[in-house]
C-alpha cells in the first residue's frame, strides 16, 4: 500500500488525502523525487483521475451486538450494520480499525465499506437466546448507521425492524438525515419509552463541517432532522462532538440551535487520535489550518499529558487540565442555563418479548 499523498482537490468529498499506512503493515513506502519529474507526472495523473469510488462488500457476520465493559460509556451493547464510513469525518475514532481488515485508515476507510448482510438475522437469533438480557442498545456508536449506502442497503432498517418486534430499547447516533425515513419505526417506540435520538453536530460552519465530515448531511440538515424527529414525539438529544481547540469553537451556539430545534438531552467528547488518527489529522491540519497546526496540536496534547492521546478511561473523552476544564465548564454552563438533561428518565426494558422471536425461530 503506497503512502502517496493526493491533493486536496482531486478528492472531493473525501476526509483524508491519502491512503495512510496502517500499523499492522511490515513495510511502508514513500514516495521521493529521483530527479527525472516522476513525481509531477503522478501528481498530474491523479489529478486528472476522477475522485476514488465507494466501493460495498458483503460480510457475513458471526455476532450482531458488540459488548464493552468500558466505565465512560453510557452503554455496554452496542451494533453497528456496517464497517467503515464514507461520511469521510478525519477525525473519527474508528479509523484505526480497518487496519484489523488489512486496508489503510485513511482513504479505504470511507471508500472501502464492508456491510453486514445477515446482521438482522443474527440479531434475532441473539435477542431470542435465553442469556441476553435486556439493556439500552446504541447503534452507530462506532460507524455510522445512516452514511449514505444505508439508503440503498437498509440494513438498519431491517435491524429496527427487529428490535420494534422484540420491543427492545435503542439508542442512535447519527449525523445521516437518513434516520428521517425510519419514524414509522421509532415513533411507536418512543411512546413506550424504547428509542432515543441523538445527532452529532459539531459546527454550524458549513465551510467547516464540508472539509471535516465532507460527507454527512449539512448543519442546518442536521438542526432539521432533530426538530423532525421531536415533533413525531421521538426524544432527541445532541452531541457536540468532538471539540477541537481553536477549529469548532461554537459549542453555545450549537447548543443553542440545538435547544430550538427540540433537543433535550446533550452531551460531547474531546478529540481523540489513537493509534494512525494522528499523523492523518496532523496532515489534515497542515493542509486547511496551517497557520495554527501547531497551536491546535499543542492544546490537544496539553489535554493528553503532553502526548496526542490517552486511552485511560479516566479522561480519554474529557482530557485533563486546564483547556479541558475549560471545555467542561462551557458545555456545563450553556447546557444550566438552556436546560439540557433535567429530564433523562432511563429507556424501557420491561416491555421485552424475546418469545415473539423465538416463535419465528420454531416455524422456520
Amino acid at each position: 500500500m503506497h503512502n502517496v499523498h493526493i491533493p486536496i482537490q482531486a478528492i472531493k468529498g473525501r476526509g483524508v488525502s491519502h491512503r495512510q499506512a496502517h500499523r499492522f503493515m511490515r513495510d511502508e513506502r514513500a514516495a521521493f523525487d529521483d530527479g527525472w519529474s516522476a513525481l509531477d507526472d503522478a501528481a498530474q495523473a491523479r489529478e486528472d483521475a476522477p475522485p476514488p469510488a465507494t466501493e460495498v462488500s458483503w460480510e457475513d457476520c458471526k455476532s450482531a451486538i458488540t459488548r464493552n465493559d468500558s466505565p465512560d460509556v453510557g452503554f455496554n451493547m452496542g451494533l453497528n450494520p456496517y464497517r467503515g464510513c464514507e461520511h469521510g469525518c478525519v477525525y473519527c475514532y474508528a479509523r484505526p480499525t480497518h487496519s484489523y481488515l488489512n486496508l489503510s485508515p485513511g482513504l479505504d476507510f470511507e471508500t472501502k465499506i464492508i456491510a453486514k448482510r445477515n446482521l438482522a438475522a443474527v440479531l434475532k437469533r441473539e435477542l431470542a437466546s435465553p442469556r441476553h438480557v435486556p439493556g439500552l442498545l446504541a447503534i452507530g456508536t462506532v460507524t455510522d448507521a445512516y452514511q449514505p449506502i444505508e439508503r440503498e442497503l437498509k440494513l438498519t432498517r431491517a435491524a429496527l425492524e427487529v428490535l420494534a418486534e422484540a420491543q427492545h430499547p435503542l439508542a442512535i447516533i447519527t449525523k445521516g438525515s437518513g434516520v428521517e425515513r425510519d419514524i414509522d419505526i421509532l415513533a411507536p417506540m418512543a411512546t413506550q419509552g424504547l428509542a432515543a435520538v441523538y445527532v452529532t453536530i459539531t459546527t454550524l460552519d458549513a465551510k467547516l463541517a464540508r472539509i471535516l465530515e465532507p460527507r454527512a448531511a449539512a448543519p442546518h440538515r442536521r438542526l432539521r432532522v432533530l426538530r423532525t424527529l421531536a415533533e413525531a414525539g421521538i426524544p432527541v438529544g445532541v452531541s457536540v462532538s468532538p471539540q477541537i481547540p481553536f477549529i469548532n469553537m461554537d459549542m453555545e451556539q450549537v447548543l443553542e440551535a440545538a435547544w430550538d430545534a427540540g433537543a433535550r438531552r446533550a452531551f460531547y467528547t474531546v478529540l481523540r487520535l489513537p493509534w494512525e488518527l494522528s499523523p492523518m489529522f496532523r496532515q489534515w491540519l497542515d493542509q486547511h489550518y496551517p497557520d495554527r497546526a501547531m497551536r491546535v496540536m499543542a492544546r490537544v496534547q496539553e489535554m493528553r499529558g503532553g502526548k496526542d492521546y490517552d486511552a485511560d478511561f479516566a479522561q480519554r473523552m474529557r482530557g485533563s487540565g486546564v483547556w479541558a476544564d475549560l471545555i467542561r465548564q462551557r458545555f456545563d454552563k450553556t447546557c444550566t442555563r438552556l436546560g439540557f438533561n433535567q429530564e433523562r428518565e432511563p429507556l424501557n426494558t420491561a416491555l421485552f418479548r424475546p418469545q415473539a422471536l423465538r416463535a419465528q425461530q420454531e416455524l422456520f
